[in-house]
Formats: structure tokens, C-alpha cells, sequence
């Protein structure tokens, strides 16, 4: 006998979110996940596929066309198992019915009801008086239907993330339709904490793709704000178009709103837009200026792929802040958008335009300054060519151009006089000859390279800068096996591989600046000039663990040998400042980072020539079961010396606790000595809630404290104010 059986949905299973009101409410689309199976994979196959059907008494009636299995009755197919007291299939109709203490189960979910109807051929059917368990969700519901493929309705239930049979919170309703991996829709919901009845809302719209919490609120209090509540909603007025509405109240400044838009265009492409506005009120000014002034942003982001090879981004920032502008201080961005601004102090506005061609591209880029308020670089436009290394025909020579046009302005901040502006057009191209090769055992890449620079209007009037430079590229690698197995200390040594590698960049540059009328009778006058040699040294120590290759041990040197340089404090050939860079990784659960500066150029009568200026270090421990360690120090001579220190350890599966401190052990004129800033936190969990209370001091903000709940199921949040050590990742490095 062969039937096709369709009941657990485990597979779609992949909706994870929501808070407060649109969590809960779309929360119960995962119930019909759990509830009536539905696989991609297996929707529309047309093979079928035999089933096991056992029970204490299986019987098959000719005449009905029936199969009837009872007491302890069980069917597995495909990895899913259902078991009931009495189950009927009809070998005809596919029509299937199962009844008392009927249960459905694989891997991933559990559905009990007290009957079950399904048909294999038009795979619809109906669960009534169900309860289900498809973490990290739990639910009930009187009646569930499948009516097509891609459909379920849900009638009066309720679900929840909490396990109890008696449920902390849960969200009850009187229907809802779940489209899986699209969208849910629901009517009548009501977010129950506890008994106690809280949001009510007659109709419900949310897109399955949408990974976020909606209902957030962060309660605080520090002392430049005061107490404070910000909240945001996340809307969906269409599948394209998202966004938040924010509301926040801070004590001592007043009530800011705003709200953001995410949207995307099937033939435009995407974006997101901001506005956030207040008009906030300060307690201490001057007499004779405003103690109320507007504070807004308008931030407008967009990117469109036209075609395959062109890409076209858009980015708009108008940041008006007039109390900046009296008083200083901190900027509308800082204050309030902390995230934003540690990653752009001044944002730019710009449209940018990229084509890709056969083997390069091109770029336009229109960059206006919106803000007068505060300086910025003008490209009106800049339009550049490159070319990358391309080999030259069947030659060994490759050829790489950059050439650019560039239309440039750079305006100074109100109130500074226009004058003070400068404005010029400049061409320039870049055209590099190299020949990559190998001598013997070393990496040999020797190079030529002319850049012509024009500008319109310059120091000396139109002028023609020439940069010539030459060089090769050295490297090579030498290293040695030695046959070492022990587990002395733990380390777990499986043979040594000794790596060293050596490499030399060397240049020679030659700059000349000619003024444009100079050129007629041979004038002119040559700047810059000299050649240099990047060294550097590395050396790596490898072993294997598990049949893998693990770096135990990486440590780096460099520095830049000037050869008679022509300008600076030091006339002869000299050594630049030399940079180390160590990273240990003796065992999995240990990780040493440290990097310095020794002082080897500039004026030998400085106090720190033949010293370290720079030290930082950062030392990870992970014990594992939620218990870490992180020890880091950031040392600049004549100035900071910061210690820093996070701990997070898990008492037990209910109490955790993080500490985190940063002292200042050096001498600054800008960090005084002492404990900067302190930051206490305890996290409860309360079943499917966790509790995080946080306690924060800051040496020149005061105090904060905040209370946050989240959902175990759901632990997003978009509001980010605790302070947290953050160790280096491997591999990735900051720009200089």
C-alpha cells in the first residue's frame, strides 16, 4: 500500500521574532508551521512513496476500500511518526482520519489533538482541539485548517513562547491566515500578560522575511538626559514598504518623534529614509540667546543596480542644529545617534554612479556639502577610469591606468570667511608597467610607474605635477618541520612548522611641480624626491589539532629604510618608526593580541626618540559555558594609559553577572588619572523572559541606569547603550 502522508510542518519553521504587539501576533504563524506540513520539496512530487502503518489490530475492508489500524496505532513516513488510538485511511480517496490522543512528531516539532483529518491527493485537511511544541513555540487552537498549499487558517487559540501549561504571557485570537515563508495575517488579537488583557488589535499584517522585534521600549536615566523612555514601532503598510515610528521622552530635554522608512522598487531599487526631530529645551544659556532651539535630521539612503555591470548610490544628510551652534558641545548626531556618528562624524550627501566594462570601470561621483555648519570636500563632479593589471598582449608586461577629472571645492564651516575656500580643476592620470616573476626561489615584481597631474588654478597659478617611481616587489618564504608531539601544559602539540618570511617593497620616487608658463622657457623647480624600502619580517609557528592546521603563534615586524632623503629632520639614510604585531593562540580558549611603536624617526632630541610610544595588548579567555574573561590595555606615552576589563560569568542556569570597568592609569592634559567609567549588570532568567538590570558610571556623563526585558525567543533589540570589550577579530584589521 502506498500513501502519501503530509502532516508535520517542522521544515518551514524559520520565523523568529517579534515583541509586544506584531511578535506575539505573527508568533502563532509558526504554530501552523508546526501544525500541517508543508515541504517545498515534496509539494507537487508526484512519485509516492509506502508507508509503515502498525498497530495492536490492523484490518483492510475490500469492500470500503479501508484501512483500519487500532490500539497503539502508528504510521512513519519520511521521518515523521504518528500515533493514535484508531486511524482510517481509504486507499481510493486518500482521505485519512485519526482520532484519540492522535500525535504528531519528527525532530523539530510535536502536535497533539484529539482528532485529525487529511486527504494525500488535494493535501488540505483539519486538526481539531490541538496543542503544539515546535521550539521555541507553544500553543493551542480549536481548529486549524489547511486549505490550499500555500495557506492555514487558525481558529480561536492562542500562542506563546512559554512553556507552562498556565503561560506567563500569550497572544489569543480569533483567526489567523499564515502564507509560509511570506507573511501572516491576523483578526482579533489580544496580548495576554499573564490573565491581564494589554494590546488589542482588530487586524494584523507581517511579513514572515522581517527578522526584528516591533514593540521596543528602554527605560534610563542618566545625567545629561535626565530619566528617559525610548520607544520604537515597526510598521508594514506593504510587503515593500517597513519602517518605525519613534517616540522618546528624556527629562531633561524634552519629547523627540520621528519616524523611518524602508522600501524597495521593483525597477528602482531599495532604500530607507529618517527623520527625527525635537525641540529641545536647555536649562543652563546665556542670557540674551534662546533656551529653546530645533534639532532635526533628515537622512535619505538609496541604491539602485540598473543592470548587471552599473550601480548607481545615493545618500542624503541634513542635520540642523542650532544648539550646537550657540553653545558647542556635542552634536545632534553624538547625542543622540551614537552608533551613526562613531561611524561617520560628518556624513556626507553624494550621488555615485559605477559601469563596469569588459576589463574596467567607471565612476561619477556628484558629493554637494549640505551642511554649512561644518567643512567638507566638494566633487562636482569627479568622473575616473581605472584599469586594473591587465596583461599586455602575449607579453609578460602588465599595464594598470587610473586617470580621474575632478571639478573640486573644499568649503569651509560657517562663519568662516569664503575666502578661505579653495577650488580648482584637476586631471590626472596613472599608468603603471610591471613585470610579476620569479628568480630562483624569490617573488621578483619590478615596476615603473608616471602620474601627470594638472591644475587649473594652484599656488603658482595653472600648474603640471609630475611624479615618476620605480621599484620591485620581494618576497619569499623559508621554513622548517620539527617532529614535536607532546601535551606538555595542555598545548597539544602535534609537529612544528617554523615559517619565516621575508619581504622588501622598495621605491624610488621623483616629483617635479611646474608652473604652466614656466614650461615655455624651461623653467620650473623639483620637489620631493627619494627612495625608500619597506621591510618586513614574519614569522609563523603552526602545528596540527585535530587534523586541522592551527597558527599558534604569528609574530611581525616592519619598518620603511629612507634612503637619503631629501626633506625632513633627518638628512641621511635613516630607519622609519618600527611596528610589531604579535598574535598567540596557544589554546582554543586563549587568544593574545598586541601590537607597538618604537619611536625610530623625527628629531633625536624628543623625549621619546628610542622609545615606545604605543602599546596595546587585549587578552581573551573563554571558559565556556557563558563564562568569559577579557583584560585589554592601551598605552600612548606622554599621554593615555587606559585599562580595560569585562567579565561575564553565569552563576547558574538563572543568575548571570558582567562587570566591566575602564581605569586610566597614565598622565594625560585631556584624561585625567582614575576610573573612567563602570558598568554593573545582572541578568535573571524568568523562564521565557530574561531580566537585565544595568547600573553605568562614566567619569565625565554621571550615572545611567536601565531595565531591559527580552524575550528568550526574541532577544533583538535595536537600542544599544550598554558599554561592552571588544576584542579584535581575526584577520581584519582597522584602516590607518
Amino acid at each position: 500500500m502506498r500513501l502519501n502522508l503530509w502532516f508535520l510542518v517542522t521544515k518551514h519553521c524559520k520565523v523568529g521574532r517579534a515583541v509586544v504587539l506584531s511578535w506575539l501576533l505573527f508568533v502563532y504563524l509558526i504554530f501552523f508551521i508546526s501544525v500541517l506540513p508543508l515541504s517545498a520539496q515534496e509539494t507537487g512530487a508526484k512519485k509516492t512513496e509506502p508507508i509503515i502503518v502498525n498497530g495492536d489490530r490492523v484490518e483492510y475492508s475490500t469492500d470500503n476500500k479501508e484501512v483500519i489500524a487500532t490500539g497503539n496505532a502508528e504510521v512513519i513516513y519520511k521521518g515523521m511518526k504518528l500515533t493514535c488510538q484508531r486511524l482510517i485511511v481509504n486507499t481510493e480517496t486518500k482521505d485519512a482520519e485519526a482520532q484519540g490522543n492522535a500525535r504528531l512528531e519528527d525532530e523539530r516539532a510535536v502536535i497533539e489533538a484529539e482528532k485529525l483529518t487529511y486527504n494525500f491527493n488535494t493535501k488540505t485537511g483539519i486538526i481539531i482541539d490541538s496543542n503544539f511544541r515546535a521550539n521555541p513555540y507553544f500553543g493551542r487552537a480549536e481548529k486549524i485548517s489547511r486549505v490550499s498549499d500555500r495557506e492555514f487558517i487558525a481558529h480561536r487559540g492562542y500562542m506563546s513562547t512559554c512553556s507552562y501549561d498556565n503561560p506567563h504571557y500569550r497572544i489569543k485570537f480569533r483567526r489567523i491566515n499564515f502564507f509560509p515563508q511570506d507573511k501572516v495575517q491576523t483578526r482579533d488579537a489580544t496580548f495576554y500578560l499573564g490573565h491581564i488583557p494589554l494590546v488589542y488589535l482588530p487586524w494584523y499584517n507581517h511579513s514572515l522575511r522581517d527578522p526584528l522585534v516591533h514593540v521596543q521600549l528602554m527605560p534610563g536615566k542618566n545625567s545629561a538626559w535626565g530619566g528617559y523612555l525610548l520607544t520604537a514601532f515597526r510598521y508594514n503598510l506593504t510587503d515593500n514598504i517597513k519602517g518605525r515610528i519613534y517616540f522618546d521622552l528624556r527629562q531633561k530635554l524634552g519629547i523627540a518623534e520621528g519616524f523611518g522608512l524602508n522600501y524597495t522598487t521593483e525597477e528602482l531599487g531599495k532604500g530607507d529614509f529618517k527623520y527625527y526631530y525635537t525641540q529641545e529645551r536647555s536649562r543652563k544659556f546665556a542670557e540674551g540667546l534662546p533656551a529653546e532651539f530645533q534639532r532635526y535630521l533628515i537622512r535619505w539612503r538609496h541604491k539602485w543596480d540598473i543592470d548587471e555591470k552599473t550601480q548607481a548610490i545615493a545618500e542624503y544628510y541634513k542635520i540642523v542644529d542650532s544648539k550646537y551652534i550657540l553653545y558647542g558641545g556635542d552634536t545632534l548626531l553624538k547625542e543622540y545617534f551614537y552608533r551613526e556618528y562613531e561611524k561617520d562624524t560628518q556624513p556626507l550627501s553624494y550621488i555615485s554612479l559605477h559601469r563596469a566594462l569588459s576589463y574596467s570601470s567607471l565612476d561619477l561621483l556628484f558629493q554637494k556639502r549640505i551642511n554649512r555648519w561644518y567643512s567638507q570636500s566638494e566633487y562636482l563632479p569627479q568622473i575616473k577610469y581605472s584599469l586594473p593589471n591587465i596583461k599586455m598582449f602575449e607579453t609578460p608586461f602588465y599595464f594598470e591606468n587610473i586617470s580621474s577629472y575632478t571639478n573640486y571645492n573644499e568649503k569651509s564651516a560657517v562663519p568662516s570667511a569664503s575666502w578661505n575656500d579653495v577650488s580648482y580643476n584637476k586631471f590626472s592620470t596613472l599608468n603603471k608597467f610591471s613585470l610579476p616573476t620569479k628568480i630562483a626561489f624569490i617573488n621578483f615584481n619590478p615596476y615603473v610607474l608616471a602620474q601627470p597631474t594638472y591644475y587649473d588654478r594652484y599656488t603658482y597659478g595653472s600648474t603640471l605635477e609630475l611624479n615618476f617611481s620605480g621599484g620591485s616587489d620581494l618576497s619569499t618564504k623559508f621554513y622548517r618541520l620539527f617532529n614535536v608531539k607532546t601535551n606538555f601544559l595542555g598545548l597539544d602539540i602535534n609537529g612544528l612548522r617554523h615559517i619565516i618570511t621575508p619581504s622588501i617593497a622598495y621605491s624610488y620616487k621623483k616629483n617635479s611641480t611646474t608652473p604652466i608658463g614656466a614650461l615655455r622657457i624651461g623653467g620650473g623647480f623639483l620637489t620631493a624626491s627619494g627612495s625608500s624600502a619597506e621591510l618586513t619580517l614574519s614569522n609563523k609557528l603552526q602545528t596540527k589539532r585535530k587534523g586541522s592546521r592551527v597558527d599558534i603563534a604569528d609574530f611581525r615586524i616592519t619598518s620603511t629604510y629612507n634612503i637619503k632623503p631629501k626633506s625632513g629632520d633627518k638628512k641621511g639614510s635613516n630607519f622609519s618608526d618600527f611596528l610589531f604585531d604579535l598574535e598567540l593562540r596557544p589554546y582554543s580558549w586563549l587568544r593574545l593580541d598586541a601590537d607597538a611603536t618604537f619611536k625610530h624617526s623625527g628629531d633625536r632630541s624628543q623625549s621619546d626618540y628610542k622609545k615606545f610610544t604605543t602599546a596595546n595588548y587585549d587578552i581573551n579567555f573563554d571558559l565556556g559555558k557563558e563564562r568569559t574573561i577579557g583584560l585589554g590595555q592601551r598605552y600612548q606615552r606622554n599621554g593615555g594609559n587606559e585599562i580595560t576589563l569585562d567579565i561575564g560569568w553565569r552563576l547558574n542556569p538563572k543568575w548571570k553577572l558582567r562587570f566591566y570597568e575602564r581605569y586610566n592609569h597614565g598622565h594625560s592634559p585631556s584624561l585625567k588619572r582614575g576610573l573612567r567609567e563602570q558598568e554593573y549588570s545582572l541578568l535573571r532568567d524568568l523562564h521565557c523572559w530574561t531580566l537585565d538590570f544595568t547600573y553605568n558610571i562614566k567619569k565625565a556623563e554621571g550615572h545611567t541606569i536601565w531595565i531591559i526585558f527580552r524575550l528568550k525567543a526574541f532577544p533583538e533589540l535595536e537600542f544599544e547603550f550598554n558599554q561592552g570589550y571588544h576584542a579584535p577579530k581575526s584577520g581584519v584589521q582597522a584602516n590607518q
